[in-house]
């Protein structure tokens, strides 16, 4: 049977900041290694479009490369610390479906009983 509890992810050295990396933090990552943004999405195997949307908000790191930003981080004497992901003032929360005819709400479907 399947741990659905994240417990076997998190054991992987995943630590409690990987998540917190916001636009500011990821730019002064790459002003402190004194690296374009170009050379710093070679440096992380990722594209420079993406490294972009990073340090302007449109997305943010997540899984894998929020890892790899702390491990980076924490190698090169940056001073990093996890904060908790700040909301943008006006920022528009979406409630509403984006299939038409179908009502609000969460659109996933639960899984399967176990058994």
């Amino acid at each position: 049977m399947a741990d659905r509890s994240g417990g076997a992810y998190r054991s992987r050295g995943r630590r409690a900041g990987d998540d917190d990396w916001d636009a500011q933090q990821v730019r002064e990552l790459r002003r402190h290694l004194q690296l374009t943004q170009c050379a710093f999405a070679d440096e992380l195997n990722a594209r420079q479009q993406t490294v972009s949307e990073w340090e302007t908000g449109r997305y943010r790191p997540r899984g894998p490369s929020a890892r790899l930003l702390t491990w980076i981080a924490e190698g090169s004497g940056f001073p990093y610390e996890a904060r908790p992901p700040r909301r943008e003032v006006g920022a528009a929360v979406q409630t509403g479906s984006k299939r038409k005819g179908e009502p609000p709400g969460d659109r996933r479907r639960p899984l399967p009983p176990n058994g």
